[in-house]
């Protein structure tokens, strides 16, 4: 188990700086080129480590790998659409305690058990999780939809990702990235001509953001060792730690930028802590 909460841990703070990176860039380009890019590099990286690790692609992972991948990329663009229209304080939260919350009682329902101590930390994760990816001083009207679609698209990407099992090594990794790459290259085929009449965005906004492989590069890294994790502990347990994210974010976004952390966000990354104590002590 502490080699397991280690990968998940790992992965979350990889996800927590695919996002923070993801999100500055977002600033100068248009966040679908912005995830297409990043996009096309994990898929690029998800094959060459899927090629690196000597095991046979069985269709059945690789059917689950892009369902995890649609998943994925539904996730993203959902969160991004919520984002984008200044719903943070809603859209951000829903969307990360759904990809914690919903795999819990799909492993309860597939024979999962849990300790005591694991559930203090999934209870401690929760309103952790909450807590560290509300944005206070933004305010937006709804959001929920948005949230919670990219929750379902999370938890999917965790599920779908955890059920393609481990005897087809990391085959499932790379047909997430391909599929999710599908998603995103209609999503920008198909709306970036609605987008440039709807869309303010700045200067040079629809030039290739290149810097954007650094997040994708991230991004895979950190889906291959949530894989990882899964196998070494449960759905639940690798799904709640990875969706500790956020909190990844924010501590980048105060060291880096210097962005005040609130009341709220310490509370939070207080929380998320005590949670991993509680998983590992578990």
């Amino acid at each position: 188990m502490p080699a397991a909460i280690l990968l998940a841990l790992a992965a979350a703070a990889l996800y927590g700086a695919s996002d923070f990176l993801g999100g500055l860039l977002s600033r100068r380009r248009h966040y679908a080129l912005v995830g297409l890019v990043g996009q096309a590099a994990a898929a690029i990286g998800g094959l060459a480590a899927a090629l690196a690790v000597s095991a046979r692609p069985e269709p059945g992972a690789i059917g689950w790998g892009i369902g995890a991948g649609l998943g994925g990329a539904v996730g993203t663009l959902a969160l991004y659409r919520g984002l984008s229209r200044g719903r943070m304080n809603v859209a951000g939260p829903l969307s990360a305690v759904g990809a914690a919350g919903l795999p819990i009682p799909i492993d309860l329902l597939s024979g999962g058990e849990f300790t005591s101590l694991a559930v203090v930390g999934v209870g401690l994760a929760i309103p952790g999780i909450w807590l560290v990816a509300a944005q206070p001083g933004r305010r937006g009207g709804g959001g929920v939809v948005e949230g919670l679609l990219a929750g379902l698209g999370f938890a999917a990407l965790f599920v779908c990702l955890d059920r393609a099992g481990d005897t087809a090594g990391l085959w499932p990794v790379a047909a997430s990235q391909l599929s999710a790459v599908a998603v995103l290259a209609v999503f920008v085929l198909a709306g970036r001509r609605g987008a440039a009449r709807t869309v303010d965005r700045p200067a040079g906004a629809a030039r290739v953001p290149w810097a954007a492989v650094w997040p994708g590069v991230l991004g895979v890294c950190s889906t291959v060792l949530y894989a990882l994790s899964t196998r070494e502990a449960t759905l639940a347990v690798s799904a709640v730690i990875t969706s500790l994210y956020p909190a990844f974010t924010v501590a980048l976004a105060a060291l880096v930028l210097r962005e005040r952390t609130s009341l709220a966000h310490a509370a939070g990354l207080l929380l998320c802590a005590a949670s991993v104590g509680a998983f590992a002590a578990g």
